[in-house]
């Protein structure tokens, strides 16, 4: 391993103290932005009961919100490369507010896909942005830094969930609505000035994790393997975590525990907000935390660990959910391990092709998530078929642990030919340079 030298002078110490700043402001924004998806949950029985749309329906919404949200990250990539950072996280505020204005207007469901689509341009522009942005900042530390990004997008709804509860209850889902979206585009705005992208003697490049110097184009990374496989597996772990999300105030509702009290330390809360406020901090601790551990026993063995945990907790959450404690233990338990897959496939696809074009690769991997979306309503009307939410949850586990095989016997045999190749290539080049070492150090 290479080891840093950098920290024994002052431009380091400047370097690192500037880099944690900018974690912190996209922390921030990622914060505001969490709502849009993490406390949808909460208005869809009361969209339900005001305007009698069917469920299937209404989710179709949070369908629409995801895959604009995914499906547009490659090209928002390009704007990230063109405009930098600043501009389009304050675009991405802007959208993000009007968001939930719109919704609080919505009369109509047309009206609702809508705000739920300017919702996801808004989203994507804030997390793409500010993933790609620790990226590159952290090419030392690159699962950590993904994972505090990406937990404050996980865990930022926790503080809101009982505000936005109450308020729907005292004032309405509209209200609520209008006045969140009012507070998180303001904040979103407000931090994006505070972002900017690393200049090259900014950044570290030493890490225990195998990672590749040649910077791919997003077209040489569609042509190899390893993008495919990464894809096919992050379709898999997604699902069961958004279904959770989307679906986890109806499938608490539906297995009687919804209003049931619970009490731990002297609190005592209906199972559904308790559950709702400790699945957004463990979805939160969960990206830094196997980032973290990724950055030291490498990607690979983390997904098999974390995806492996996933797949039965859902599996016990279907067999043992009906009882309140329960069911707050295990929607804890599958939160913990799902959330770990924005920081694990982010800090994987960057290993494997370089960050020169780290916006427009990782916004075509993260298109799995808006494939994964398109499968949420599917999980209400194979509920509605076959009358309980035990066949889902089944179906979702197997996607995890399947992923959780692929692992292991796919994917890490198959990124280590892929950076012998990349050795052997430079190796091949007319000159010598850091290109040449080994796979396992740290600058290869």
């Amino acid at each position: 391993m290479v080891h840093s030298t950098q920290a024994k002078d002052a431009p380091a110490q400047v370097s690192d103290k500037t880099r944690w700043l900018q974690i912190l402001a996209g922390v921030f924004c990622m914060v505001a932005a969490a709502n849009i998806q993490y406390a949808w949950t909460l208005f869809v029985p009361e969209i339900q009961a005001t305007h009698n749309w069917t469920r299937a329906s209404i989710q179709t919404a949070f369908t629409v919100f995801v895959v604009v949200q995914t499906w547009l990250t490659p090209i928002e990539g390009y704007f990230i490369d063109r405009y930098g950072p600043r501009v389009i996280v304050a675009v991405g505020g802007l959208f993000t507010g009007l968001a939930w204005v719109v919704n609080s207007y919505a009369d109509t469901l047309s009206l609702l896909y809508i705000g739920s689509a300017i919702g996801g341009i808004g989203v994507g522009c804030v997390y793409a942005t500010c993933v790609n942005n620790a990226l590159k900042w952290f090419p030392d530390k690159r699962g950590l830094a993904v994972g505090l990004t990406a937990g404050g997008y996980g865990a930022g709804s926790a503080l809101t969930i009982l505000p936005i509860a109450n308020m729907i209850h005292s004032s309405g889902y509209q209200s609520t609505f209008f006045t969140f979206g009012l507070i998180q585009g303001a904040v979103i705005f407000a931090a994006a000035w505070m972002l900017r992208t690393p200049a090259k003697e900014e950044v570290k490049t030493s890490s225990k994790v195998a990672q590749t110097r040649r910077d791919y184009t997003l077209s040489e990374a569609l042509q190899t393997p390893v993008f495919w496989v990464m894809m096919v597996m992050f379709i898999c772990t997604v699902t069961g975590g958004l279904m959770a999300v989307a679906q986890l105030g109806v499938i608490a509702h539906d297995l009687g525990v919804k209003e049931a009290p619970i009490s731990i330390l002297g609190i005592t809360m209906a199972a559904l907000p308790f559950a709702l406020m400790l699945d957004r901090v463990m979805n939160g601790i969960s990206r830094p935390l196997f980032g973290f551990i990724s950055d030291h026993i490498g990607r690979e063995a983390t997904m098999f660990v974390a995806f492996t945990l996933e797949g039965f907790g859902i599996i016990m959450l279907s067999r043992f959910g009906h009882d309140p404690m329960m069911f707050l233990i295990l929607s804890g338990m599958v939160f913990l391990a799902w959330g770990e897959v924005y920081s694990l496939f982010s800090a994987t696809s960057a290993d494997t092709f370089g960050t020169k074009h780290a916006g427009k690769i990782y916004g075509v991997l993260y298109c799995a998530k808006g494939v994964a979306a398109l499968l949420v309503p599917l999980g209400n009307l194979l509920m509605e078929a076959t009358g309980t939410w035990a066949t889902v949850l089944y179906v979702t586990a197997a996607m995890d642990l399947t992923a959780a095989a692929c692992a292991i016997l796919v994917l890490k045999p198959m990124l280590k030919r892929h950076h012998a190749r990349n050795e052997a290539e430079a190796l091949r080049g007319p000159i010598a340079s850091p290109l040449a070492q080994p796979a396992g150090n740290a600058t290869s």
